[in-house]
């Protein structure tokens, strides 16, 4: 008899199939949670996310989501200072310390008017926190602590430029560092505005790289001795 046909001796002989291998991945789940849910913050802001959408964009579902980051609220919150850490890591990879002083404020503008361009998302991000007045970034216990060291840099190469002759004394590294902050971002937060005021298209090549150079000589210009 054909054994292949004979039920006794297929089911003795047959090999037990073997169970499904599970794959987890606890870190890739959560930074696709997070990627999805910057996305979704960014284009519908606190309130108009959907925790369902961002779990199907993560390829996983709610109840995993919550495991993994926590309720709405936190699952914001976390986006908010990933989008902070990364700028700030991003930042650290300048190298101010190799730079002289003029060169190395060039750069940080040069950097922060790009990373805003190429990062719009990081903008809308700030956008929807200020229209919530900071209340979830208050109870951050990791932002501070990111700025710090960047703002010390900062204050490191204008302590470089009074000690060479080359910046005047008392210039707060923080108010320097939201002016150069401050002039990326209204410009490209209400280019669309501004371009239909004054007859320009502000976001052509043309006038971008004017921009910068407008930036770069202003800020230096503040700074000179």
């Amino acid at each position: 008899m054909d054994t292949l046909t004979d039920p006794k001796m297929t089911a003795s002989t047959a090999k037990p199939a073997k169970p499904a291998k599970v794959t987890r991945d606890p870190e890739g789940t959560r930074a696709r949670i997070l990627a999805a849910a910057t996305e979704e913050f960014a284009r519908y802001g606190l309130g108009g996310a959907r925790v369902e959408r961002i779990a199907e964009v993560a390829g996983t579902n709610k109840r995993m989501l919550y495991y993994h980051v926590g309720n709405k609220e936190s699952l914001y919150l976390a986006v908010l200072e990933g989008a902070y850490a990364h700028i700030r890591a991003t930042e650290r990879t300048l190298s101010l310390e190799t730079l002289d002083p003029p060169a190395a404020i060039a750069r940080l503008i040069h950097f922060t008017w790009q990373y805003f361009l190429d990062h719009p998302e990081f903008m809308a991000l700030l956008n929807i926190e200020n229209l919530h007045r900071a209340e979830l970034l208050k109870t951050s216990d990791k932002v501070h602590a990111m700025h710090s060291p960047f703002v010390q840099m900062i204050a490191d190469v204008l302590e470089r430029g009074v000690a060479t002759g080359i910046f005047r004394t008392g210039v707060d590294p923080v108010q320097l560092y939201i002016s150069i902050a401050g002039q990326s971002y209204f410009y490209l937060s209400n280019v669309h505005t501004l371009s239909v005021i004054f007859g320009r298209d502000l976001l052509a090549e043309e006038a971008k790289a004017e921009r910068l150079d407008h930036m770069v000589e202003l800020i230096l210009s503040s700074l000179r001795a």
